[in-house]
């Protein structure tokens, strides 16, 4: 199947709850913005899963209505959300609404800042570029 779509095997869907997506997404999820030589900055929301455990990626597809599931690796699928207006219409509000609790929180609160930036276009500018970048490099510690 390659890195295309894949077919749910069956038509098990399962049902999420917010809470559970909450608490899932603090363990699984990343929050993070990719920079681009071209100057191109793209924030997305990922969360990574074995194939043993492909239904819950299309669970989490199904409930926020966007986003794809495709294939990274042989055993490694991830759904993953990258158009803006998705970000801002639905993930953002999700986690607004439905607060994280370990310190995936802070890098929410930093990757809604960024995406809500580059909605106003202030990456095209150096000085908003800079602090967009500033901010990104507080993302997703190594701990």
């Amino acid at each position: 199947m390659g890195s295309s779509e894949t077919k749910r095997s069956d038509n098990y869907i399962m049902k999420l709850t917010p809470q559970w997506i909450t608490g899932f997404v603090d363990g699984e999820g990343c929050f993070h913005v990719g920079y681009y030589k071209s100057g191109q900055i793209q924030p997305e929301f990922t969360v990574v899963q074995h194939t043993r455990s492909i239904k819950v990626l299309y669970a989490l597809k199904s409930f926020f209505g966007c986003g794809s599931v495709r294939q990274q690796k042989p055993n490694l699928w991830y759904y993953r959300v990258r158009r803006r207006s998705d970000l801002l219409d639905t993930i953002i509000p999700f986690f607004e609404k439905n607060e994280l609790k370990t310190h995936k929180k802070v890098d929410f609160i930093r990757f809604r800042w960024i995406t809500i930036q580059c909605s106003r276009n202030n990456h095209l500018n150096d000085e908003g570029l800079k602090w967009i970048l500033r901010i990104r490099s507080l993302m997703n510690p190594k701990l």
